[in-house]
């Protein structure tokens, strides 16, 4: 049961997983890990299998970056991942510490948050957006937090959209983005860009 005080005066960062601290070379291993559980079924969904098959691996370097990003700001990790489909917020701190994490997650944001009929964006968008909503909200059910960044293999960054109207567009303004998926938070200059959301 989450206990809202927790999160008092916090710094938070919204992870994403693919792209960011899973990185490519990484990508397919959990099938590996799923063929050698013992009496799997073919109709199996990721719900079914340990907790340390549902995934693939994180990146040993990206875990050490994230690491010093976390002992460095105090921050907490709220992940904005679609890993959240397929584990508890529990089950998921289980595997953050077998990957070698030294934070659990404290929560993860809301699941497929639906863009408003009258929100405007490109078909292009719909996850980024989508993902960016859900981190909106999750912010605006807790006012409290003092300082957060999110970062993301997906671009979230702050969009203006050409529209008759005035002011549109969408995005998040404290937004790092890891676009080479070989590389995620590990690349050169990336946990600096973090580190100026989070201090």
């Amino acid at each position: 049961m989450r206990n809202d005080n927790y999160f008092y005066n916090m710094k938070i960062i919204f992870l994403d997983h693919d792209g960011v601290i899973c990185l490519s070379q990484q990508f397919g291993g959990r099938r590996k890990k799923q063929m050698k559980v013992e009496n799997r079924k073919l109709s199996w969904t990721p719900m079914n299998f340990p907790v340390d098959c549902r995934f693939d691996n994180f990146d040993k370097k990206a875990i050490k970056v994230l690491n010093e990003i976390l002992e460095e700001t105090g921050a907490e990790i709220v992940v904005s991942s679609d890993w959240k489909n397929w584990a508890t917020v529990e089950e998921m701190g289980e595997y953050y510490e077998q990957q070698g994490i030294i934070k659990k997650p404290i929560d993860f944001t809301p699941r497929s948050y639906k863009l408003p009929e009258k929100q405007e964006w490109h078909p292009e968008w719909d996850l980024e957006a989508s993902r960016t909503l859900e981190i909106q909200e999750w912010l605006k059910e807790h006012p409290e937090v003092t300082h957060w960044v999110a970062i993301d293999d997906l671009d979230m960054s702050f969009k203006e959209v050409s529209s008759n109207r005035s002011g549109t567009g969408w995005g998040l303004t404290n937004f790092v983005h890891t676009p080479k998926v070989t590389e995620g938070i590990k690349r050169s200059g990336t946990k600096e860009k973090v580190l100026k959301f989070l201090k």
